[in-house]
């Protein structure tokens, strides 16, 4: 009675709101301009110009040129885009754009003409001041900055009428191969970002990120080209994508050149996918060295220990937590009921499982886990059936219900999250799984073709699983039975590495986690003195102990810098990733002089480049809005809409609320009756009781 009062209270507050507005003849508008500093430009799927007067002029993308060169486990990419002031004014811009969660950015710079300007790390603090001082005096100038490990702002000023700018990256990541299978991801833009409700004395209030963006299914003007260059060293045994129609050139049977198939075929909304096998069911262990002029480091592969078997493994429970919101609508959500009915179906009946499903709202099958029966798995198959795409995508209430689920005793729990993860409240999930991590194992599933990577791989980090991507509909059975084959091979536990006569130190990860799968352990740190010795890998295994030794004699050596950028990007990761101590001055200042020492991108440090020529003397320049594409497959509904400066806009804001609060009513009676159709009365032992008074409907507001 409690919940059914307190749903009739916010009836009541939707209704004085809405009577509100239709009786407001003129609300006055504000632009995005006016709260500029508190406005998360990374929400945006697309490229963001500060705007005064919409539509004079345009800075456009003419070209983004990928150039990857992948050599053993790491890959190099520069990143060239080029830009162009087709109008008749000076302008100043701020543009968004996706990287890879594990990318060291580590080098830029900027061409104007024939002027190139290469880009210095500064504190992120002197970095902006130095670009705001160019900014007004008339010179052109970009700063590069992070706004979440996967995510980067760039700055340009007073970019002349006719300039042409080609702005260039160079960053390195390193792609670890789980199953035998490397991966390579290039992200090619960033999915929209759901803003969760902000409390007031009305009631609640659902937002979507306002920014500028092209309809679904517009064609974009700007090319995309993307070449990789694959040295293995061994034989490749496949090279395919699951995103793009792509085009191989083999070298010898060690090489290829990966180029698409079809430039025309535009690639700038979605993720470049690219897989590769190399010959041989075994990973080598392996170990590189590198010296350098001030300090040495290195990289330690180590394959893990075959799987036991299945039978070894005690009973587990899952809890599914599935998004059913507005970005969801399609492609997505559809996939993802086959891929819900196929985790479920694969449960062993000792085994017991819940389901969760969540957009403004979460749902909940049972108060407790039921067995994995078939009786038990026709119901949530029933339960998820009719779900369509709408509403917001609260996604923290979701999990809390999760983890607040009566435990099943003596059983592992599980808690696997499906969703494109698409909001913008990445921390407070993150905080969430750091604050429950005694309670679950946490897995991530992400569906379409450019998830928001850094929640779902963010989710797997910290909750010590493994990420899943699914990016068309004939993958959704493989991965399922990928996630099966890797739950049920909890290969190595209390793992320790120690190193006799190899003088290590600042070793990366300084935990190792639990592994699941077949899936390599890499260090990377720092040694002094001589590379000798040996290293000592030790654990538990379902048949015992396990034990393997590495001798440092034995290490292939590089001359290069990568395996220094790859060290200080894991310490940088281990600091700040993932909502782990920002707040902290000592780790800020040590993670700030990492970006220093060399030369990246950080959460604190920034790269600026200022042509030192004043070009625009009068320092006046138009800021214009210039949209660019959302991901492939991700409908209109993914945005939600946007108050405007038209008179009709109230008007329209007032239907807009009476039709989601009639929806709303209508949502939660017809999932109601949906429940009382699939779930039926009953009892099931001690192991967890499940009867139709258990459903919960509740608002997670």
């Amino acid at each position: 009675m409690k919940q059914y009062n307190k749903g009739n209270k916010r009836s009541r507050l939707l209704c004085i709101l809405l009577v509100c507005l239709l009786f407001m003849n003129q609300v006055p508008v504000v632009h995005a301009e006016e709260d500029e500093e508190n406005e998360d430009k990374t929400c945006s799927p697309y490229f963001y110009v500060e705007s005064k007067e919409p539509g004079l002029d345009s800075f456009p993308l003419k070209s983004t040129d990928v150039n990857v060169s992948i050599e053993g486990m790491i890959a190099d990419t520069y990143v060239v885009q080029t830009y162009a002031n087709e109008g008749s004014q000076p302008i100043n811009a701020s543009y968004v754009f996706p990287a890879s969660t594990k990318v060291t950015v580590h080098g830029m710079q900027m061409l104007i003409g024939n002027q190139i300007v290469k880009a210095v790390i500064k504190e992120k603090e002197e970095a902006k001041e130095e670009f705001e001082e160019a900014k007004s005096e008339g010179k052109s100038a970009s700063m590069l900055s992070e706004e979440r490990a996967n995510v980067f702002t760039m700055d340009v000023a007073n970019i002349m009428p006719g300039d042409q700018v080609r702005i260039e990256l160079h960053y390195t990541e390193m792609i670890i191969p789980s199953e035998g299978i490397y991966q390579f991801v290039y992200p090619t833009v960033v999915g929209p970002r759901y803003v969760s409700p902000e409390l007031d004395d009305t009631g609640t209030r659902e937002e979507w990120t306002g920014m500028p963006y092209l309809a679904n299914g517009s064609a974009p003007s700007d090319q995309y080209r993307i070449h990789v260059s694959v040295s293995a060293g061994v034989p490749i045994a496949e090279l395919t994508s699951s995103s793009h129609e792509i085009q191989v050139v083999s070298k010898d049977d060690t090489m290829a050149d990966v180029s698409l198939k079809n430039p025309a075929d535009y690639a700038g909304n979605r993720d470049f996918i690219l897989n590769y096998k190399l010959t041989g069911e075994q990973i080598s262990t392996g170990l590189i060295t590198s010296k350098g002029e001030k300090e040495n480091f290195f990289m330690l592969m180590v394959q893990p220990p075959e799987r036991c078997e299945v039978e070894e493994i005690p009973p587990r429970e899952y809890i599914f937590v599935l998004d059913v919101s507005g970005s969801m609508e399609g492609f997505p959500l559809e996939t993802a009921k086959g891929l819900i009915y196929n985790l479920v179906s694969g449960l062993r009946e000792t085994d017991c499982f819940n389901l969760i499903l969540f957009s403004g709202t979460a749902l909940k099958m049972a108060e407790r886990s039921v067995p994995a029966t078939q009786e038990n798995i026709n119901k949530a198959a029933c339960l998820i059936k009719e779900q369509s795409g709408t509403g917001g995508t609260e996604l923290a209430e979701a999990l809390q219900d999760a983890v607040h689920t009566p435990a099943m005793p003596n059983i592992s729990r599980n808690i696997v999250i499906i969703s494109d993860g698409y909001i913008s409240g990445e921390k407070e999930i993150f905080k969430i799984i750091n604050d429950n991590m005694e309670r679950a194992d946490f897995f991530s599933f992400g569906i379409g073709d450019a998830v928001n990577r850094y929640l779902i791989e963010g989710i797997a980090s910290i909750g010590q699983g493994e990420p899943f991507i699914v990016t068309d509909t004939g993958e959704a059975a493989r991965t399922a039975e990928q996630f099966r084959t890797y739950i049920q091979s909890p290969v190595m536990t209390n793992i320790k590495v120690s190193f006799d006569g190899f003088d290590t130190y600042d070793v990366e990860p300084a935990v190792l986690p639990t592994l699941y799968a077949k899936k390599p352990v890499v260090l990377l740190g720092k040694w002094k003195g001589e590379a000798a010795g040996t290293i000592q890998i030790e654990g538990i295994t379902g048949k015992g102990k396990y034990s393997e030794t590495i001798n440092v004699a034995d290490a292939v050596t590089r001359d290069n810098d990568t395996i220094g950028y790859l060290w200080a990007r894991k310490r940088v990761e281990r600091l700040t990733d993932y909502g782990h101590g920002t707040d902290s001055p000592s780790v800020q200042k040590e993670v700030t002089q990492i970006g220093l020492d060399y030369h990246m991108i950080t959460p604190y440090t920034s790269f600026i480049a200022v042509l030192d020529v004043v070009r625009n003397p009068e320092g006046s320049a138009t800021d214009v809005d210039q949209p660019l594409p959302l991901p492939l497959e991700v409908s209109d509904l993914a945005l939600g809409y946007r108050v405007g400066s038209e008179p009709g806009s109230v008007w329209f804001l007032g239907i807009l609320v009476l039709i989601l609060f009639i929806g709303r009513i209508y949502w939660q009676r017809r999932q109601g009756s949906k429940i009382t159709a699939c779930l039926v009365t009953g009892t099931m032992g001690d192991e967890g009781a499940y009867d139709q008074n258990t459903v919960e409907s509740k608002d997670t507001k």
